[in-house]
């Protein structure tokens, strides 16, 4: 079968990043290969501007969160490593808090959250949030329908009280089919370089489905405000959502474009 390449992707297969990208897979796929590297100097040129937006918030003393909410092994790892691993690290942050302490669990809820908010010039990426109070605590029963209720009746006075004192806020949610993600778990489970990612709720997400889409809904209904929207990211195809991803931030923070690097 024979297969009509223009001029300019005859040249990007010839490249040396085409010929890796084309002969590191089998079996041959020139479609993909092509689809591959278009994504690679989409994301280059994105990264770039990543860069111009952290340089616009370092020199004017902006403070940026970007919170990552999805399904188990919804590329929310993925997508945070890619915005990040252009920009300058002593400005940056990563934020994926572990199970609350004792003493944290005696605070008030918010309060861990609070001390990890950015400082001046800093951008912090929440890969999850106070959001698991919203969906994966219900579920899970990791906290007290109370104690649901409570967060929700405050968690919109909070975000307000963050957007008051002048930190930009975006919110993201990546979703994947509940087939995609039986899919990618099976490819963890079966690469050893990745079985580590594989935890007990993870193992337990797919016979939870429905009650995640439930309380899913549920946050949506009640978070998805004027002042602070979220953005639903389709993240089946992990390259597609990288590159939304970075747009949507890059449209919501509202820096100088023309700014020099």
């Amino acid at each position: 079968m024979s297969i009509k390449l223009s001029a300019s992707d005859l040249k990007k297969l010839n490249s040396k990043k085409g010929l890796i990208t084309l002969l590191s897979k089998e079996p041959l796929n020139i479609d993909k290969a092509l689809r591959y590297i278009n994504y690679e100097k989409r994301l280059k040129k994105l990264q770039t501007e990543l860069i111009r937006l952290q340089t616009w918030a370092i020199k004017n003393e902006e403070r940026i969160i970007v919170v990552f909410q999805g399904r188990d092994a919804a590329g929310k790892g993925g997508a945070i490593r890619r915005i990040t691993e252009r920009i300058n690290p002593r400005f940056m942050r990563i934020v994926a808090l572990p199970k609350p302490s004792k003493d944290e669990q005696s605070q008030w809820y918010f309060q861990r959250y609070v001390n990890q908010l950015p400082k001046a010039g800093e951008m912090v990426f929440f890969d999850r949030s106070w959001y698991n109070r919203a969906v994966v605590e219900p579920v899970n029963g990791f906290c007290t329908p109370e104690e649901y209720h409570i967060f929700m009746n405050q968690v919109n006075d909070f975000e307000r009280m963050i957007l008051e004192s002048g930190i930009h806020l975006v919110k993201i949610y990546m979703s994947i089919s509940k087939k995609e993600q039986a899919k990618r778990f099976e490819e963890i489970q079966s690469d050893p370089l990745k079985q580590w990612k594989m935890t007990k709720l993870d193992k337990k997400a797919q016979g939870l489905w429905d009650q995640y889409t439930e309380y899913k809904n549920a946050m949506f209904e009640k978070t998805n405000t004027k002042i602070s929207p979220w953005k639903i990211i389709r993240a089946n195809r992990k390259t597609e959502a990288r590159i939304n991803v970075i747009n949507h931030i890059l449209d919501r923070i509202p820096y100088d474009k023309d700014l020099e690097i």
